[in-house]
Formats: C-alpha cells, structure tokens, sequence
C-alpha cells in the first residue's frame, strides 16, 4: 500500500500500487476538502529526497539519538532525528513551529505536544528530560500523567504516549549501557 498527501489540506490518501502499471497517472479526490491532483506511478527524481520508506529503528543521525513512533490505525512507523536543546514534538501541521513532526491524523495530538530536551550532565553524558506542551490530553510516561511543568528524565527503551500514539526513546549509541 502507498499513501499520497493532498496538497490543499495534508490529509493523506492510501491506494494499492499493484493494480497499476508505471509511468501510469491516476487522478485522486480529498475526502477532507474536496481537492483533485493527479500523480504518476513511478520512480521519481526527488525519491532520495524524500523519507525513507522503511525507517531505521537505530537511525542517529545528529548523535543525539532519535523518537521512534510506533505504527497505530492513525499513522505508519516513523523514526525522528533528535537535536541538542528542545525538541518539540507534536502533530505536523504546514506553518507550525514543531521541530519533530509526527504525520498522523490522530486529533488527540496537539500541534506542540510535548518537548524533550537533549542536553549533557555534569559528566558530559548526554540527558533526556520529557515535559508536556501543555496539551489538552497529557503526556503519559510508564502509565502516568506528566503534571503541569513536570519534567521527567527519561533513558534508552523508555515509551511515552501522546495523545492516542506511543513512542519510545533510542538515544545515541555512545549513551547506552
């Protein structure tokens, strides 16, 4: 299966690419706003460009290690980066100020959800502390709610849900114990 976002309102349109042949165009309507666009059954130039389609668990690319959001009924697996300092992470919306986008049609997830700071303890190891957005449905850690401006140290395997998505920590490889 495939999945094409509408370019008027994001919401993402899924289509089994094995009925058609490539080089094929195939003309969609937005159930959501009503939008047509047209794409074509193929390779593309811009496909290294894009995410790849079978995310890496143990991907690191900044070396501060990465959020891993487990596959639901509202999104697939994918796999963020994280940076140094404050990672908000929320529902991707074009415009918003979310550094780590989750693609998800989940309406519980605010569009800045929650932030976890990547920054070093007083022996240079590297430190993950979650807090909430606020958000109007929590940030829940091993099945508690995060009060507000709580701040929760979190490790390596450590899972977390916002809103109806659960995600777990990996952090970098020179972290793990």
């Amino acid at each position: 299966m495939k999945r094409v976002r509408c370019p008027k309102c994001d919401n993402y349109i899924t289509f089994d690419e094995t009925k058609y042949t490539d080089g094929q165009s195939l003309v969609f309507e937005c159930e959501q706003c009503g939008k047509q666009f047209g794409i074509r059954i193929g390779k593309s130039k811009l496909k290294n460009t894009q995410k790849e389609e079978v995310p890496n668990e143990d991907a690191n690319e900044n070396g501060y290690g990465s959020i891993v959001v487990i596959e639901n009924v509202f999104h697939y697996k994918q796999v963020l980066p994280l940076s140094y300092g404050d990672n908000i992470i929320g529902r991707y919306m074009k415009g918003s100020k979310t550094t780590l986008p989750i693609e998800t049609n989940d309406p519980s997830i605010d569009i800045n959800h929650c932030v976890i700071n990547v920054s070093k303890d007083k022996k240079g190891n590297l430190k993950y502390v979650l807090r909430d957005g606020p958000s109007y449905t929590g940030t829940f850690v091993d099945n508690e709610i995060l009060g507000d401006r709580e701040k929760r140290v979190i490790y390596n395997g450590t899972l977390f849900t916002i809103g109806a998505t659960s995600i777990i920590l990996k952090t970098s490889d020179e972290d793990d114990e």
